[in-house]
């Protein structure tokens, strides 16, 4: 089954139902929404290695992720995926593995130069070996979920994030509030904790909240990391905090736990307030400043796929956040 029977069936011509079938921004939506619905009746299957062979083009997109594990990685990778199964694009994953994996597969070796179109970092700086060979492939590149220089990125503004945070926490009446941060071990944008941080500092200085260095906390951006930091945080029962901003959900989890070990209630005696948007959160009744890595994800996709058409990279501007309020955070006592 080929496009030819698929233009017989729709009326259209091949060339229309081939621009269709790969998503281009020239085809009408329900032109497309059309084309798919009798490809998927007709059991019409795109050939990429034909299609390579053809355009000189391999029809795939490699994503790279620092670990494959983490929540925000792996909704903003289904969201890549959703977009290119659609176009007809397959995804090559390259996993770095973490702080201990092997980033020189990924990045010097030719299989990465060789069989893909364009690609998608996830949380990622390169460094400058790094940059100087994805170069030479030519490859149009975007990084979700924080700022690399000389690259486009799609996430959303950490400055932003932090300032909802707290001004959420300062409208309760808190104002001794703590902050849980730091790097990520497993390899995250080193970007996006210092934005948070430092726009944690910047809001808490326009509401006239004093920062207490001591009240800075590192969670390592993970639920073990908050567990840990909370402990100590919370250790000294006539120095506490009446609120905590934690710089992702998986932290603000830990801290709910270690909260609730130390008798610490939430959020009668602790607010919690986090940031991502994460399942968990959701049900234990966290509240957060939600972002939505799976619609970066799609972004990202559509922009690269954009550009390996022939259209002129733009800029994809600041990702949607909002604030959620749940149970964890409450008027200050």
């Amino acid at each position: 089954m080929g496009i030819q029977e698929i233009a017989s069936v729709t009326g259209l011509s091949k060339s229309t139902v081939s621009r269709a079938l790969r998503g281009l921004p020239s085809v009408a939506g329900p032109t497309i929404d059309q084309v798919r619905r009798v490809a998927d009746e007709l059991g019409y299957v795109p050939s990429s290695a034909a299609a390579g062979l053809a355009t000189g083009r391999q029809r795939a997109v490699g994503v790279v992720v620092p670990v494959i594990d983490r929540w925000f990685y792996v909704k903003a990778l289904g969201g890549v995926d959703a977009e290119l199964r659609a176009a007809g694009h397959d995804l090559v994953l390259y996993n770095l593995g973490g702080p201990g994996g092997d980033r020189d597969r990924a990045f010097r070796r030719s299989m990465l130069r060789h069989r893909v179109d364009a690609l998608v970092l996830l949380s990622l700086v390169l460094d400058e070996t790094e940059r100087a060979e994805l170069e030479l492939t030519r490859h149009p590149m975007i990084v979700i979920g924080g700022p690399a220089p000389g690259l486009r990125n799609v996430g959303v503004d950490d400055a932003v994030v932090s300032r909802l945070a707290v001004q959420h926490l300062v409208r309760l009446g808190h104002r001794a509030i703590a902050y849980m941060g730091g790097q990520d071990e497993d390899g995250m944008n080193v970007a996006v904790p210092y934005l948070r941080h430092d726009g944690f500092v910047d809001a808490m200085a326009a509401v006239g909240c004093a920062v207490r260095t001591a009240w800075m906390v590192n969670g390592r951006f993970s639920f073990d990391g908050g567990v840990a930091a909370g402990t100590e945080l919370l250790a000294a029962e006539s120095d506490r905090p009446t609120a905590v901003f934690c710089a992702s959900d998986e932290m603000a989890l830990g801290l709910l736990v270690a909260a609730h070990r130390a008798g610490v209630r939430v959020p009668e005696d602790l607010s919690v307030i986090g940031v991502d948007g994460h399942e968990y959160g959701a049900t234990v009744g966290l509240t957060t400043v939600a972002q939505d890595p799976e619609a970066q994800g799609r972004t990202a996709a559509r922009a690269v796929l954009a550009e390996v058409e022939g259209h002129a990279p733009e800029p994809a501007g600041p990702a949607a956040v909002e604030l959620v309020v749940r149970g964890t955070t409450g008027p200050v006592r």
